[in-house]
Parts: C-alpha cells; sequence; structure tokens
C-alpha cells in the first residue's frame, strides 16, 4: 500500500513539475514572437521610411 501511495505522489509530483516546465516554455515561446514581431515592424517601417526620404 505504502509503495503505491509513493508511485501516485510522485507521478503527481511529474505532472506538476510537467505544467511548470511546460508553462515556462510557452511564456518564453510568447515573449519571443513578441520582441520578433516588434522587430520586423521597426525594421520595416525603417525601410519605408528611407524609401520614402530618397523618392522625396
Amino acid at each position: 500500500m505504502g509503495r503505491i501511495l509513493l508511485i501516485v505522489a510522485a507521478v503527481v509530483l511529474a505532472f506538476f513539475l510537467l505544467g511548470s516546465v511546460l508553462g515556462l516554455l510557452f511564456g518564453l515561446l510568447k515573449w519571443a514572437l513578441i520582441i520578433g514581431l516588434v522587430a520586423v515592424v521597426v525594421m520595416f517601417a525603417a525601410k519605408l521610411f528611407r524609401s520614402s526620404k530618397v523618392r522625396g
């Protein structure tokens, strides 16, 4: 009986740790996508302003 409870406790702890690790990874992925999107918008805006200055 004690061994079964120990195994159940280990499985529950593993799920808690897995949830924390996955939450951290998805959080980092979210911020990487946001920073990448901001960088693309800044590069597009810089290219747009630079090309309009040359034409004008």
